[in-house]
């Protein structure tokens, strides 16, 4: 996924500083810089990364007008205003994503231009970014695992209060002359240490699993009003708080009605109702490409890619698995590559190939690091498996418990009937 993504565009006006005067056209944000084109030749008046910012602050041109002013290393100072929808609005989000790249990368950016980055560097992070992105999934798995075994456990207790109903129907339904239907009374107490059981799975039932937790941007109603704050991935749902952690709302698994990912860093989550207004939010973050790829599992039904998000999809493989597939493949030939180079038949052209292949491939050290990654990934890829087949079998398990409890509710049904 590329980094120069346009994250979100504005309406404003620039101050053009040698000329003395505004020029009106669009501020665009990617997740490494902002851009200012004009409306009418669209020349580029301003173009910088935001690694390069100092300061962001919001002040009054000629004390009436609200702008929001960029002060650069240089001391190069930006006057941005008449900002559509409103002022806060562009702050807000400009500020989330300069404050999380100086978080996530400090001091990278004065690295990064000093070295190039190695194809050996650019496989490390993809493969990284893969084992992140599995290791998630994994957690997802393992707690929806966890709910399957509480289902289990919920249902091995409706079994055991359908004997103890089978046996009170059971001495309704015998005369009163019947000599053995005291006895019946007696036989319940067997149940008792399952009582203690059905606790603690309402116990478990009520752990939440925080799969992750970002920062956001949020706006429910209009584009206009939105204030920082955190959207949390739990396994039962989703949770949206404001920036000092207090709850605005959560979204039970079930609630969500669908999920619409704009952009790579922009989603919105939407809630219908009859008879009231849906209740929807829209968030923007610079770590919403993590969250997206575990939105996919969760709600695998309900997600839709909009143009917008589609677009650098279609750039690499056909489908997810084409994409680890041919991952997989390129990083093992290239280690292969990198850790045994041809042999040449010249003494002068084989110092060349030599030299050209190790600084076209990747080092000892990052071939090394390479494996160690891959075999994490093995090693990920077959505890998921192992996974899936437990919870295949605990689903078949669910599926013939909750058969033959509705034929027993069924056949009590008609035994009562026949008592009334």
């Amino acid at each position: 996924m590329s980094r120069d993504i346009c994250v979100h565009t504005w309406p404003c006006s620039y101050y053009l500083e040698p000329e003395k005067r505004w020029v009106s056209g669009k501020l665009s944000l990617t997740s490494l810089s902002l851009k200012f084109a004009t409306d009418k030749t669209g020349t580029v008046l301003a173009n910088f990364p935001l690694s390069s910012i100092i300061e962001i602050k919001k002040e009054a041109s000629h004390f009436i007008f609200s702008s929001i002013t960029i002060l650069e290393k240089d001391h190069i100072k930006h006057w941005f205003s008449s900002l559509q929808p409103s002022r806060n609005a562009v702050f807000n989000i400009i500020e989330h994503f300069w404050r999380e790249l100086l978080l996530s990368q400090p001091g990278a950016t004065v690295q990064a231009s000093s070295t190039p980055l190695t194809k050996g560097k650019e496989l490390t992070g993809l493969m990284a970014c893969s084992q992140k992105r599995l290791e998630d999934t994994a957690k997802v798995l393992h707690h929806q695992g966890e709910q399957f075994d509480n289902i289990i456990q919920g249902l091995d207790k409706i079994e055991s209060d359908l004997d103890v109903a089978d046996r009170l129907l059971t001495e309704l339904e015998s005369p009163s002359w019947w000599p053995f239907s005291s006895k019946l009374w007696k036989t319940p107490p067997e149940t008792k240490p399952t009582e203690g059981a059905s606790v603690s799975s309402s116990e478990a039932f009520g752990k939440e699993g925080i799969v992750i937790k970002i920062p956001a941007v949020i706006s429910q109603k209009t584009e206009a009003h939105v204030k920082p704050g955190k959207l949390i991935i739990l396994v039962s749902g989703l949770e949206v708080h404001d920036s000092n952690s207090l709850l605005i709302h959560r979204f039970e698994r079930d609630d969500v009605d669908d999920i619409k990912v704009h952009t790579p860093y922009e989603i919105s989550i939407r809630q219908r109702f009859i008879g009231k207004p849906d209740i929807s939010f829209r968030l923007i973050s610079a770590k919403m490409p993590e969250v997206i790829p575990i939105l996919e599992v969760q709600f695998s039904k309900k997600i839709e890619f909009l143009e917008d998000a589609l677009m650098p999809r279609s750039t690499g493989a056909s489908s997810p698995a084409e994409k680890g597939y041919l991952t997989w493949h390129a990083a093992s030939g290239l280690v292969d590559c990198g850790m045994r180079p041809e042999p040449s038949s010249s003494g002068s052209q084989g110092v060349q190939t030599q030299l050209q292949m190790s600084e076209q491939f990747i080092s000892e050290e990052e071939a090394q690091e390479l494996r160690q990654i891959l075999r994490k990934l093995k090693s990920l890829a077959l505890d998921t498996e192992t996974e899936l087949e437990r919870q295949d079998e605990a689903l078949d398990v669910i599926a013939s418990s909750v058969d033959r409890a509705a034929l027993t509710i069924d056949k009590h049904n008609r035994r009562m009937k026949k008592l009334t």
